[in-house]
């Protein structure tokens, strides 16, 4: 098997077991690049996206010099989580895709835990 296979198939094993247990609640998701990191908080039953964030924003690119880091990440997670909160959302239920929960994935989760989201 190749590996975009293989991770294409971790992606979907972590998504069935998500929405398994998800009990209504909304996804967040996260993607990362080798430069730039994008996160979405997804209504799965309605199919739509209500929030997103990413290192491609304005005020984001112009305060870090490499948006490809664990500080951009970190910083990412507590934009989305202060924005999550103006909307009214509190629980959401974190998908890592098919990243390992290392690096600049925890450090996104750490940074939106910090700022008031619960997962």
């Amino acid at each position: 098997m190749t590996t975009k296979k293989n991770s294409l198939l971790r992606q979907r094993r972590v998504r069935d077991r998500l929405k398994k247990a998800s009990k209504g609640r909304y996804r967040l998701s996260i993607f990362r690049s080798s430069k730039n990191i994008y996160a979405q908080i997804i209504d799965d039953d309605k199919g739509k996206t209500l929030l997103s964030s990413s290192t491609l924003e304005k005020n984001i690119k112009n305060k870090f010099k490499n948006t490809g880091n664990k500080e951009a990440a970190s910083e990412i997670g507590k934009i989305l989580a202060e924005k999550a909160k103006e909307k009214g959302i509190k629980k959401v239920i974190f998908d890592r895709g098919r990243y390992v929960y290392h690096g600049r994935v925890k450090a996104f989760a750490d940074g939106a835990r910090k700022a008031g989201l619960d997962f």
